[in-house]
């Protein structure tokens, strides 16, 4: 895309700086990609047994070394928890407890529609859960019920405020008297 001048007008040159992705990522290939355009990369390291061979990969060699000494600190371990909060989380809850695991539909632009749909309710439910405490199909039953509590609690105060402001607007209304029959 930076080769085509139509695009490259439009793009910066600092646009991506770093990238924290699961170890599904990781190989010698994609860490010297990443490292040749001055990427930062936090990609977890699969379990491997045995030592590594690097020779003749010296590139790789250092790239992978130099991810390996990102993800053992500070910063490398809060981005990947922090990755593993806003994405693995949400996406667990959709797989497993929404049953996305498994569909059966035909075809895989439908597949991928179905997907569409529930993660959009998955994120709808989390944006209700931020603004109004609630969030789920089971939960608007539990808030109007909290909501009858909190009226049959205050009922007598609010009652009290509503005569009050009754008498207070008759009050205004009421006509005045200028003269007075003797």
């Amino acid at each position: 895309m930076r080769d085509d001048p139509k695009t490259a007008v439009n793009l910066e040159d600092d646009i991506l700086q770093e990238v924290v992705t699961d170890k599904g990522y990781h190989s010698n290939e994609t860490l010297r990609d990443l490292a040749e355009l001055e990427i930062r990369s936090y990609v977890s390291e699969p379990q491997r047994k045995g030592r590594r061979h690097w020779q003749g990969k010296a590139a790789e060699q250092q790239a992978v070394y130099g991810n390996r000494r990102r993800i053992k600190g500070q910063r490398g371990q809060r981005l990947l928890r922090k990755r593993g909060e806003l994405l693995e989380r949400p996406f667990a809850h959709c797989y497993e407890t929404g049953g996305m695991r498994r569909t059966h539909l035909r075809r895989h632009p439908n597949i991928l529609k179905r997907l569409l749909v529930h993660v959009a309710g998955c994120n709808l439910g989390l944006l209700m859960r931020t603004l109004f405490g609630c969030g789920t199909p089971r939960g608007l039953p539990g808030l109007i019920f909290d909501l009858g509590g909190w009226l049959k609690k205050h009922y007598r105060s609010l009652g009290r405020g509503y005569q009050a402001l009754r008498q207070s607007w008759r009050d205004t209304r009421a006509p005045q008297v200028l003269f007075q029959a003797a």
